[in-house]
């Protein structure tokens, strides 16, 4: 499904769902909640916390289904809900440090980092990948806010230029220029691990 196709429906269900249909959350929550979780997943590294922030974002779009505008994108209003959760999140959790994304989730499916990790490969070269992805994510854990948001969406995400900009509601130019400084950021702050490659 293309935006423009994904944006008529959010809308349409928005509608539905300001209007009193409950049902109209589901639909919703079936074209958003994967994009939503992955982009949560890289912006606060921890598979459970991002799960649980999406879901809020989801009850708070029911819960101020009033306050949204129509002719608004439904996905900006979504990630920027999501954002701010994930912010409160990353502030909360900066107080009181955990270990996130290591062991097993709680289904005892393996964590984040192991199912990255390539069974491919030696027991030596799969330690140095892990300790490599566990600097990538402290990097772009230690960015601020707008430069990790733009990283995570433009970098790990994969999306265009535009598309980010539309999620953040700012400009295409704005987004470059978060992406060169937090570019210029991690490769200082990864220069280590740059020098092995």
């Amino acid at each position: 499904m293309d935006t423009r196709e994904r944006d008529g429906r959010d809308q349409a269900d928005m509608v539905r769902l300001r209007s009193g249909h409950d049902a109209a959350l589901d639909s919703l929550m079936e074209r958003n909640a994967p994009l939503l979780f992955g982009f949560l997943c890289r912006f606060v590294g921890d598979e459970e916390a991002a799960n649980d922030l999406a879901q809020e974002a989801f009850v708070r779009v029911y819960l101020h289904r009033s306050d949204f505008k129509a002719g608004q994108r439904f996905s900006t209003w979504l990630f920027t809900i999501a954002g701010n959760l994930a912010r409160n999140h990353l502030r909360s959790r900066s107080r009181r440090p955990e270990s996130p994304l290591e062991g097993e989730t709680l289904d005892g499916s393996p964590g984040l980092i192991e199912t990255l990790a390539s069974t491919a490969l030696s027991p030596d070269q799969n330690a140095l990948k892990v300790e490599q992805q566990a600097a990538v994510q402290e990097a772009v854990a230690q960015l601020p806010d707008d430069l990790r948001e733009a990283i995570v969406l433009c970098e790990l995400e994969e999306r265009s230029l535009s598309e980010a900009a539309g999620l953040l509601n700012t400009s295409v130019k704005a987004i470059e220029s978060r992406l060169y400084r937090a570019r210029k950021r991690l490769r200082h702050g990864l220069s280590q691990w740059l020098s092995l490659g």
